[in-house]
C-alpha cells in the first residue's frame, strides 16, 4: 500500500510523514511528493497544508495539483490537515478574499472572539466534540484534546458533513466528512497518543 503525502511547498511536512510511517501497517509505503501522477497511482492521500490561503492555492495550482486531488478524494481515502481542511470550501475571507476548491459548500471566517483572553491565532490544545460516528474516531474518546493552530475557522453550508465541533469563542466545525473524504482543522501528528490514533485508522480505513 503506497500512502500519498501532498507536498505543495507550504511548510515542513516531515512530521506528519514520520507520524503516519509510525502507526501505518506493515509493508505499507509513505511518499512526500507534488507529482499528480505519484498522488494518483497511491491508495491513500493526505493532503496537509499550514499559510494563507491564497498562497496555498498559487502553489496547488503551480503545481497542476486540483485535478488529479479531486479525482484521488472521488476515489480512494483522503485526509486533509488544517489548511488542508480550509481548503475544501468554496471561499475564505483570508487575503481580502479567496476562491478555494470548492469541494464543501462553505465559507472560511475569521475568528473575532469577544474575550480579550481568547487570542487569534488558536495555538495550543482544545476540545474535539464528535457530532457524528466516523470510522476514524474509533478508540478516540468523546472529547479528546487535540493541538490547534490557526486564525480561521470552517462554516460548511451542510451541517451533515461536520462531524466534530471545537469550542473557541465559537462553536464551529473542526472536522468534515463525505464519502472518501475526513478533513481535520486541528493537527493529528501533533496530537499526541489520540492524534496518532486518528492516523492509524486512517491507514485502514477502506472509505465508504
Amino acid at each position: 500500500m503506497q500512502i500519498a503525502v501532498v507536498d505543495y511547498g507550504m511548510g515542513n511536512l516531515r512530521s506528519v510523514v514520520k507520524a503516519i510511517e509510525h502507526v501505518a501497517p506493515d509493508g505499507a509505503h509513505v511518499v512526500l511528493t507534488d507529482a499528480p501522477e505519484v498522488i494518483l497511482e497511491s491508495e491513500r492521500v493526505v493532503f496537509p497544508g499550514q499559510g494563507a490561503a491564497a498562497q496555498c492555492m498559487t502553489a496547488l495550482r503551480e503545481r497542476n495539483l486540483p485535478a488529479a486531488l479531486r479525482e484521488a478524494a472521488q476515489t480512494r481515502p483522503f485526509l486533509g490537515i488544517c489548511m488542508g481542511m480550509q481548503v475544501l470550501l468554496d471561499r475564505s475571507e483570508e487575503n481580502d478574499g479567496v476562491d478555494l476548491l470548492g469541494w464543501f459548500p462553505g465559507q472560511v471566517k475569521r475568528f473575532q472572539p469577544g474575550d480579550e483572553r481568547l487570542k487569534v491565532p488558536q495555538m495550543g490544545w482544545n476540545q474535539l466534540h464528535r457530532t457524528q460516528e466516523h470510522p476514524l474516531f474509533d478508540g478516540i474518546r468523546q472529547d479528546a484534546r487535540f493541538y490547534f493552530v490557526h486564525s480561521y475557522y470552517c462554516e460548511p453550508t451542510n451541517p451533515a458533513h461536520s462531524v466534530a465541533t471545537a469550542d473557541y469563542g465559537l462553536t464551529y466545525c473542526a472536522a468534515l466528512a463525505d464519502d472518501y473524504i475526513f478533513a481535520i482543522q486541528a493537527h493529528p501528528e501533533k496530537s499526541a497518543d489520540d492524534g496518532l490514533k486518528l492516523l492509524a485508522n486512517f491507514t485502514r480505513w477502506s472509505g465508504p
